[in-house]
């Protein structure tokens, strides 16, 4: 299966982010930037969720919990930590 890769970008200032969150499902974004403390952004890190990654919106919940998809590893994000990831769509 050929899947679509995010070219890398890391001009910000040029190309429009929102909150994964508002992302919607079979959706394949990059994560641009935490919009948050330096504890959440460990939590992600240690989950192997980084800056720049192209993950899969796999299901959304009211309230905007997340399942996404990264590498082929899922995971369930809370509404509060998924509006605090911006991504860009790829």
């Amino acid at each position: 299966m050929h899947r679509r890769h995010c070219p890398l970008r890391r001009d910000n200032a040029t190309t429009p982010s929102f909150p994964l969150a508002m992302a919607g499902e079979g959706e394949r974004v990059q994560i641009v930037l935490f919009r948050s403390g330096t504890m959440m952004q460990e939590r992600l890190l240690s989950m192997g969720i980084n800056l720049h990654d192209e993950i899969l919106v796999i299901q959304k919940q009211n309230g905007g919990a997340t399942l996404i998809e990264k590498s082929g590893t899922r995971y369930a994000l809370g509404g509060g930590m998924a509006h605090k990831i911006n991504v860009i769509r790829c």
